[in-house]
């Protein structure tokens, strides 16, 4: 059986060049979770979350600002100026933002000697899907992987779904931080004003239908609204133009001014708990419910086996969910032993983030920097963080094997290979499929016409295109 070629595509993210074969490869994948460093030198002089609501504040203001400057009277023609150069100041903070950490994320997948768990990084940051598309979240982004998802990807699902759920990236993205309670001390002074201001349940159906039980899992329109009522409360410190509504600072906050009152029944359960703690709750019962360990084996098996995963490894991955209490490690050591996720190779097909990773591993490529990045991405059709909706990007070969998607694939391999000509592909090919490269990819490459050419040929080869 092709372990090595496996371990090296399917949990990781390919072969690194200068790296020396693996024996035991499912041994190594188990010693990535000891050494995997959640906050690595790449990733630290990036700005965090506080740092980017400051920002994002006083972009705010300046939006605000410009909307009052825009009037007839030619003595504020000056200072509407200035605020028209704050506001692009500000805007270009928030992009450079982002492009730092597209980058950083491209470096540190390319670099890492922990790919498997970086590949699961990457799993769950799409599970839990946020959208640079909305102006609110693009710097938050990076932010939002780094600091919710990163530290709590080797523990408990419970710590990871609070942490993202209560990122401001999160509350922005699904609007969170604009629900009101209807029965909430504001709720009742802005319903005595006649202003029409409350509940907002995008974040609460998110969490029911793809952060956790799943859809068709059991749960009503009922159970969205009272998740809702309870997830009232949570939103984003530091942004706010009102006084009452900016709270202690940048960050998340739970505003009890806008929380409805009351104890809530979802899924059969009641809640009495008051305040913050009252969602919670909520998501703690969510985070080991039979449904949500059958989800999230689902997803996972379908990641790392076949578009069409086998019963028998979700069966295996859900109780072990189930008997840990949600430990993802343990989840991830059933994955490691189970024998459907090291059968067929390939059975996979890489997307375009994944093959572009790929593709500079094994050419030992590492300076794929922020802008270089980002539009790279976009260019193949899987923009960093940009997945369209909550649901994140699809995880199955219909969705990337395209004839224009694989086109736009073989020009960037023409321009790697290019800017590669000393790379020879016959020594990198081996290594990256060990086992397993077939005579048609090994032919082809003895018979370019070029290094180059042999280069460009075997980054479109299958075994590139698939893990």
């Amino acid at each position: 059986m092709p372990e090595a070629a496996i371990a090296l595509n399917r949990f990781g993210l390919g072969f690194r060049a200068g790296d020396p074969p693996q024996t035991d490869v499912r041994r190594g994948l188990l010693q990535q979770l000891d050494r995997f460093d959640p906050a690595p030198p790449l990733l630290r002089g990036l700005a965090a979350t506080p740092t980017v609501i400051t920002q994002l504040a006083q972009y705010q203001q300046s939006r605000r600002d410009m909307r009052k400057a825009n009037q007839p009277d030619p003595d504020a023609r000056s200072a509407g100026d200035a605020k028209r150069a704050n506001d692009g100041n500000a805007r270009q903070d928030l992009r450079q933002n982002y492009v730092a950490a597209v980058g950083a994320r491209a470096q540190l997948a390319i670099a890492t000697d922990t790919p498997f768990v970086e590949r699961l990084v990457h799993f769950w940051s799409n599970h839990f899907a946020v959208s640079a598309d909305k102006a609110a979240v693009l710097s938050l982004a990076g932010p939002f992987e780094n600091e919710a998802i990163r530290p709590h990807v080797l523990g408990k699902f419970s710590d990871v779904l609070a942490a993202v759920e209560q990122h401001p990236a999160m509350l922005l993205y699904l609007d969170q931080a604009q629900s009101i309670g209807p029965n909430s001390a504001l709720g009742l002074r802005a319903g005595q004003r006649g202003k029409d201001r409350g509940l907002n349940e995008n974040l609460a159906r998110e969490i029911l239908e793809l952060h956790t039980l799943g859809v068709r899992s059991g749960y009503s329109q009922a159970d969205v609204t009272e998740l809702a009522r309870a997830l009232t409360g949570w939103t984003v410190g530091g942004l706010s133009a009102q006084p009452r509504l900016r709270g202690p600072g940048p960050g998340f906050w739970f505003a009890d001014i806008l929380h409805e009152p009351g104890q809530r029944t979802i899924m059969g359960r009641r809640y009495a708990q008051a305040g913050q703690a009252q969602a919670r709750a909520v998501l703690d019962d969510l985070a080991v419910h039979p449904s949500t360990a059958r989800h999230i084996a689902t997803k996972l098996a379908r990641h790392f086996c076949t578009d069409e995963p086998p019963v028998s490894l979700v069966t295996r991955l859900e109780q072990a969910f189930l008997r840990s209490g949600g430990d993802l490690s343990a989840v991830y050591l059933a994955l490691i032993e189970s024998g459907e996720p090291w059968g067929r190779f390939p059975a996979k097909f890489r997307t375009p983030w994944d093959w572009t990773i790929a593709a500079l591993r094994v050419a030992g490529q590492r300076d794929f920097l922020g802008n270089r990045a980002a539009s790279v991405l976009q260019q193949l059709g899987q923009a960093i963080w940009r997945p369209g909706s909550p649901a994140g990007f699809d995880d199955i070969t219909a969705s990337w094997a395209g004839p224009d998607a694989l086109y736009r694939r073989v020009e960037l391999a023409e321009r790697l290979a290019d800017r590669l000509g000393a790379l020879d592909a016959r020594v990198v090919s081996e290594p990256a499929f060990p086992g397993t490269l077939s005579a048609a990819t090994r032919q082809a490459i003895a018979r370019a016409e070029s290094g180059s050419q042999a280069l460009a040929l075997f980054l479109v080869s299958p075994e590139m295109l698939r893990r």
